[in-house]
């Protein structure tokens, strides 16, 4: 019966699947999917059809999954594997005694006994992967699935980037088919340490009879009725069959079109490598927080690139070797990404755990059927396009041209069906390749492994600060997590860096729960920081946050539904301020109906600035009263000025209006005058006698023209610089910016 192991097991055998996919990859490397093996296959004197021909047995082989999955399923996924994997190995040595065969039987015995060992080698092989894709399936647990391949990825990309490394050097700097068994016995004793490395994770027990025999008669043909699963199929073949050629007979390029030597080539394996290693956790960070689709999409939109990067590679100069790199460093970066989301998507959303047997048959044996046509159709368009040269704008025509052009637009249609497979993330493509554009993207992934790190409350306060700077919605997790951490001090950092912030849908419903909360001193801060984000989606729980049983909470809420023009909650403010007695509510109330331009509050706000004693309080409700009439920037602005030297500008201010009422042919030759004695007695810093001359000016103002509570304000202000002179400057600031701002002035 099969008894799948707890998580606890799961975790503990991961260890041991990341040392085994390590040591694999370096028997990968050298021996028959590395570009050893093609350099290897022409130095046999093969030629394209007959390397892509060879290489094309081994995906040919997944169609044996179609056949052997139920005794598989019977026998058992963890013994299938480890047998077959072990039998594969012995297959492989088999190349060890090419040169052997060559000189006693020559080059014709030669590629029917190579092609036996690859036939032989990718049978044990399909049988193999139909065993593992399942038992993987069963062992990794999905919600770490992803960080689990970025980790085995890194692994295994240092590993081989070692192997290839060496490998390049030994075929650099060695001849003949000696320097590959070299390389051959190499990867074979890597491939036993992960034979034996396997036998350690857990889970892959056989399954009952009965169910293994259902999945042969009827599960695998239901399977193949589900839309979900053939829409993945179809995108993934595309991309497959762009991807497989290019991949074989890209080193063959670099070589003779390019003009690369051998060891070079070999080394160019190392620029994917080091890109698949450099993004490798960070695809799959990224697809196990924000699904596997745009990953896997994003990919594919990298490797549309690739091949116009070939088809515009400088040939036979001193840049190719260096651009041929960074290329690579390319290749490796979309292969992973592909790869890790691909992979992710397939275990999680398309393959249900129930049915693994089956749909993981189908899915392996139809990567193999179209992997084996691409390397045979590759090789043949390569011999049948052997006399194409020339140019075509600025692209190089070569035999290769016909499988660039094809890398370039199969991805381009698998990519489009792809997007339309049932997955576990709700971020489109568009936004998830935005993440990495707004804000600081380097410095918000350096964020959030420090913060991740962070052993103090201290250091996690200062973490969750930077989280904020980046102002990069990839941080947006952890603050969520900062949100909800039982220390104080982390949680008030996490909402001033959320205000820091755009608009974030899940942020703003976080905040809007605190502002709900029973912490009044988060409750402040939480309706202060709503108010600074601009997001209209907290309008609702502001206007709640007006009946919260703290003060401090009303007032900000009120504060904040001002900056988000709220005006629709404007003649509840002003029946607020009527009626409320705390001074710092009413200065709130004020405020937000200033912020909101509410001119019907003029008159109450008037009153309140008229009894108020406090400078800071008069200030604010000067800046209300402007923001009803006309915009603020003049006032601020002029506020500044009057700061460094009043009667300077004051007296400019007077003067400016002056000329504008010129213009404006506006009557009255006393007003003129008194405003010229006015700008005058301001110039010698003569306050008393210009404000007391600025009062005269309001007064002989027409009445006709302007805005009624443009009116009131003027009116006012003439009474109280009557009552207050110089001393309540803030009257002439408000005096000077109304006039500024009424309509006949203009």
């Amino acid at each position: 019966m099969n008894t799948e192991p707890t998580n606890v097991e799961k975790i503990r055998g991961l260890r041991w699947s990341v040392a085994a996919y390590t040591a694999n990859s370096v028997f990968v490397q050298l021996s028959f999917f590395g570009s050893v093996f093609v350099l290897f296959l022409s130095e046999l004197g093969l030629s394209k059809t007959q390397i892509g021909s060879l290489l094309s047995l081994l995906p040919f082989s997944g169609l044996v999954a179609l056949f052997v999955a139920p005794t598989v399923a019977r026998f058992g996924y963890k013994r299938t594997f480890l047998s077959f994997l072990g039998i594969r190995k012995m297959a492989a040595a088999g190349l060890l005694l090419t040169p052997w065969v060559l000189s006693h039987w020559g080059s014709q015995a030669v590629l029917i006994y190579v092609a036996g060992i690859v036939a032989t080698f990718a049978l044990c092989r399909a049988i193999a992967e139909t065993a593992v894709y399942p038992w993987s399936q069963e062992y990794v647990p999905n919600t770490v699935r992803g960080k689990y391949s970025a980790t085995e990825n890194i692994f295994a990309s240092l590993s081989a980037f070692l192997a290839v490394t060496g490998a390049g050097y030994v075929v650099g700097r060695a001849e003949g088919l000696d320097r590959f068994m070299v390389l051959f016995a190499v990867g074979l004793l890597f491939a036993l340490i992960a034979l034996w490395a396997y036998s350690f994770i857990p889970g892959g027990a056989p399954m009952r009879a009965a169910t293994a025999k259902r999945t042969s008669h009827r599960d695998l043909i239901q399977a193949t009725r589900d839309k979900n699963l053939l829409r993945y199929l179809a995108g993934v073949g595309l991309v497959t069959l762009a991807l497989m050629p290019t991949a074989s007979f890209v080193p063959l390029f670099m070589q003779e079109q390019v003009g690369l030597k051998a060891g070079h080539v070999v080394w160019l394996q190392t620029g994917t490598l080091v890109g698949g290693l450099l993004s490798s956790y960070l695809w799959g960070w990224a697809a196990d927080r924000y699904g596997s689709k745009p990953v896997m999409l994003s990919g594919v939109a990298l490797r549309v690139i690739l091949p116009l990067c070939w088809l515009l590679m400088p040939r036979q100069t001193a840049w190719s070797l260096p651009v041929a790199l960074g290329v690579a460093f390319l290749q490796g970066v979309s292969a992973m990404g592909w790869g890790i989301g691909a992979t992710r998507l397939l275990f999680v959303s398309v393959v249900p755990p129930e049915k693994k047997t089956e749909y993981m048959a189908l899915y392996y044996a139809w990567v193999g059927i179209v992997g084996g046509l691409g390397q045979m159709i590759g090789g043949r368009a390569l011999d049948f396009a052997a006399g194409i040269t020339g140019r075509f704008l600025i692209f190089t025509l070569d035999p290769y041209t016909i499988l660039f052009v094809a890398g370039l637009a199969l991805p381009v249609v698998g990519g489009a069906l792809l997007r339309g497979v049932r997955a576990d993330s709700t971020v489109g493509v568009g936004e998830f390749a935005g993440m990495f554009l707004r804000g600081n993207p380097l410095l918000a992934v350096g964020s959030l492994i420090r913060y991740h790190r962070a052993k103090d409350e201290r250091t996690a306060v200062t973490m969750t600060e930077r989280l904020g700077e980046t102002e990069s919605p990839l941080t947006v997790e952890e603050l969520l997590e900062a949100l909800a951490d039982p220390r104080f001090y982390v949680r008030f950092e996490a909402i001033v860096s959320i205000a820091r912030r755009g608009p974030d849908a899940r942020l703003t419903e976080a905040l809007t729960r605190v502002l709900e909360d029973s912490e009044p001193a988060l409750n402040v801060i939480a309706a202060w920081a709503l108010g600074r984000i601009g997001d209209e989606r907290a309008i609702e729980a502001l206007r709640a946050g007006l009946d919260a049983p703290y003060r401090s909470v009303q007032a900000h809420c009120a504060r904040s539904l001002g900056s988000l023009s709220d005006t629709a909650i404007a003649p509840r403010l002003l029946e607020r301020l009527a009626q409320e007695m705390d001074v710092g509510l009413r200065i709130a109330y004020a405020s937000a109906l200033g912020k909101l331009g509410f001119k019907e509050a003029a008159g109450q706000v008037l009153i309140f600035l008229r009894t108020s004693q406090d400078a800071s309080a008069q200030g604010e409700l000067v800046l209300a009263l402007a923001r009803m009439v006309g915009d603020e920037h003049y006032f601020i602005r002029l506020l500044r000025r009057v700061r460094a030297e009043a009667g300077t500008a004051t007296s400019q201010a007077v003067s400016a209006l002056k000329k504008r009422m010129d213009e404006a042919q506006m009557d009255g030759d006393e007003l003129m005058e008194v405003m010229d004695d006015c700008a005058g007695a301001l110039a010698r810093e003569d306050l008393e006698r210009g404000v007391a001359l600025m009062s005269q000016v309001l007064r002989l103002l027409p009445a006709e023209g302007v805005d009624e509570s443009c009116a009131m304000i003027l009116g006012e202000c003439a009474e109280r610089l009557d009552e207050f002179g110089a001393k309540r400057i803030e009257y002439v600031l408000l005096a000077l910016h109304t006039l500024h701002a009424c309509r006949w002035v203009v």
